[in-house]
């Protein structure tokens, strides 16, 4: 089932979130729907706190990255499909580099945002196994924003002042509605009964 995925403005999105275990209710559910409901926008990644859940968790896939028009693109993020749950971030490392960032909440806005080029993540997986991978490149990338979600941090915090300032209107709009996108979002600010 896909899911409305919560627009900027929507207080949700700035909450640091509560860990789970396995007894979240419906919890395989969830995962698949916010797969189903990532696809759907052609996202890369999904954190909980986009479909209005505090959780810690998010769903990734950087197979579209895995192979760009030009035959570039990073073959390593091929299969590169995984849930993470109550994850932690141990350590980032690298130089840090730009990448035109964009995020299903924030949609027609994508801007240069740096990032350290490696992250060390510790986390647990669907059936609650724990893992502790080191990520480099995009797929460090994917993980630190959608990361960043679970922390109640978006994208646009990493900007400079003046490039806030000019997208203040932009944001605006979309917190109102006042978009048009091609899957189900929820707006903080929308007007009832228009």
């Amino acid at each position: 089932m896909k899911l409305p995925i919560v627009a900027y403005g929507d207080p949700v999105l700035r909450k640091k979130t509560e860990e789970i275990d396995e007894d979240y209710p419906q919890l395989k559910e969830l995962i698949d729907n916010m797969f189903e409901t990532m696809y759907s926008a052609h996202g890369v990644g999904l954190a909980a706190p986009q479909v209005g859940l505090s959780i810690r968790m998010f769903v990734v896939d950087g197979s579209p990255f895995a192979e760009d028009e030009d035959g570039e693109g990073d073959p390593n993020l091929k299969d590169f499909k995984k849930v993470f749950i109550n994850p932690i971030i141990v350590e980032e490392t690298g130089e840090k580099w730009g990448f035109n960032e964009g995020c299903l909440s924030i949609p027609d806005i994508n801007e240069e945002v740096m990032r350290p080029s490696n992250v060390l993540i510790n986390y647990l997986d669907e059936n609650f196994e724990e893992h502790e991978i080191e990520l480099t490149g995009l797929a460090a990338r994917i993980v630190q924003h959608e990361y960043d979600h679970i922390e109640g941090k978006l994208f646009v915090d990493k900007l400079g002042p003046l490039k806030k300032t000019m997208l203040k209107a932009k944001l605006d709009q979309i917190s109102k509605g006042q978009i048009r996108v091609g899957y189900k979002m929820k707006f903080p600010l929308q007007k009832k009964g228009r």
